[in-house]
C-alpha cells in the first residue's frame, strides 16, 4: 500500500458525490477518478476529478487501492460488487438485509479467488447500527433490541410513490412514534407492532388534473411500503417541494434494554443515535473510514469478503496506535 491511499468511485449519484467531497477530509487519501455508466463527457464532478467510462475501469486496476461502489442495492450491487472484486479491493453499502448472506457469499468467492479484500454493507444501517447491536448484545446478553429510523427521507419509499400514475414528484419521511420511543427508553420492554413504532409522512406533487384522492388511496394501501403504517399524505406545489424538501436528512436510534444481577435485579438502557443533515454524505464518510481499514487488511494479506464485524477499530483511523491510545482511550 502507498502511504496515500488511492481511492476511486464507481457510480456518481448522491452517494458518489458524498464520497468525492469526503475524500478532502481524509489527508491520507487521494481520489483517482470517477467511473460512470453515463457519457463521461456529460458528467461534471464537484471537485474537478477526472471522469471515466465504467467499461474502462479494469484498466485502472494497478492504480487504485480501494474502489468504492456507489450503486443501488436492488439491482446494481448484486452484480457490480462480485464482478469488480475480481480486479479491485472494493466496498459497497448493500442494504437489503435479507439478501446479505447471499451477497456476501458471491463477493467472497470473487475476492478470495483473486486475492482481493472486499467489504459489503457499510454505512450506518447496516454498518454503525449493526456494530451497536453487536456490542449491546455482548454487554447485555439478557435483553431486547429496538431500532427506530428517522425522522428522515426514505429514498426507496419516495421512489415507490413517484411510480404511481399522476405523481410528478414525492418525498416520504419515516418518523418514529414518540410514545413508543419514550416507553423503550424508560425500560418498559414493550412489544411493539410495525404500526406502533413508525409513521410515514408523504409530500406529493401531483400532475395537473390528477385524481389526488385516488393517489392518496394507492399510497396508503401499497403493500410492503405503507399498508402496515399510519400514513399521512399532503399534496404540495412544485415550488414548495423545491423549497422545503430537497435535502436528504435521516438518522435514528438503536436501543437495547437489559438486566444484570439476580432475578429482578438492575435494569439498564443502552442507546446509540444519529441525527444526519445528509444521509448520503454521512454514509460516504463511513465508507471512506472502512476503505482505509480494508486497504490495510489487504496489505497484511487478508483476502475475501468482510463486514464491519471483521474490522479492527484501530484500522478505521488515520491516527497511529500510539495516538489513539493517548487521545481516545
Amino acid at each position: 500500500m502507498n502511504e496515500e491511499m488511492k481511492i476511486a468511485i464507481y457510480g456518481y449519484g448522491n452517494l458518489g458525490r458524498g464520497v468525492e467531497l469526503g475524500v478532502r477530509q481524509n489527508p491520507d487519501m487521494e481520489l483517482v477518478g470517477v467511473f460512470t455508466r453515463r457519457d463521461p463527457q456529460a458528467v461534471k464532478t464537484l471537485t474537478g476529478v477526472p471522469v471515466y467510462a465504467a467499461e474502462d475501469v479494469e484498466k485502472f486496476a494497478e492504480k487504485v487501492d480501494v474502489l468504492i461502489i456507489c450503486g443501488g442495492s436492488a439491482s446494481d450491487l448484486p452484480v457490480m460488487t462480485p464482478a469488480l472484486a475480481k480486479c479491485f479491493n472494493v466496498i459497497d453499502s448493500f442494504d437489503t438485509h435479507a439478501r446479505i448472506p447471499e451477497h456476501f457469499a458471491n463477493v467472497d468467492q470473487a475476492a478470495a479467488g483473486s486475492c482481493h479484500t472486499a467489504l459489503i454493507s457499510a454505512g450506518w444501517d447496516p454498518g454503525l447500527f449493526s456494530l451497536a447491536r453487536l456490542y449491546m448484545n455482548c454487554v447485555l446478553p439478557e435483553g431486547k433490541d429496538y431500532t427506530f429510523w428517522g425522522r428522515g427521507v426514505s429514498q426507496g419509499h419516495s421512489d415507490a410513490i413517484r411510480r404511481i400514475p399522476g405523481v410528478k414528484d414525492a418525498r416520504q419521511y419515516t418518523v418514529p412514534v414518540p410514545e413508543a420511543l419514550e416507553r423503550v427508553r424508560a425500560g418498559e420492554n414493550p412489544e411493539l407492532t410495525t404500526r406502533q413504532k413508525h409513521t410515514r409522512e408523504c409530500y406529493v406533487v401531483a400532475e395537473d388534473g390528477a385524481d389526488t384522492a385516488l393517489i392518496e388511496k394507492q399510497i396508503k394501501e401499497m403493500p410492503n411500503y405503507f399498508a402496515d403504517y399510519d400514513t399521512a399524505v399532503t399534496f404540495i406545489t412544485e415550488a414548495e417541494m423545491k423549497r422545503d424538501h430537497m435535502e436528504l436528512p435521516h438518522g435514528g436510534q438503536v436501543i437495547r434494554t437489559g438486566a444484570t444481577g439476580q432475578e429482578n435485579g438492575h435494569h439498564h438502557v443502552m442507546e446509540f443515535s444519529l441525527k444526519l443533515d445528509s444521509n448520503p454524505e454521512f454514509t460516504a464518510s463511513v465508507l471512506l473510514a472502512c476503505a482505509r481499514a480494508i486497504g490495510r487488511m489487504h496489505g497484511r494479506g487478508i483476502y475475501g469478503c468482510k463486514t464491519v464485524f471483521d474490522l479492527a477499530p484501530a484500522d478505521l483511523s488515520p491516527l497511529s496506535p500510539e495516538e489513539i491510545r493517548a487521545h481516545l482511550l
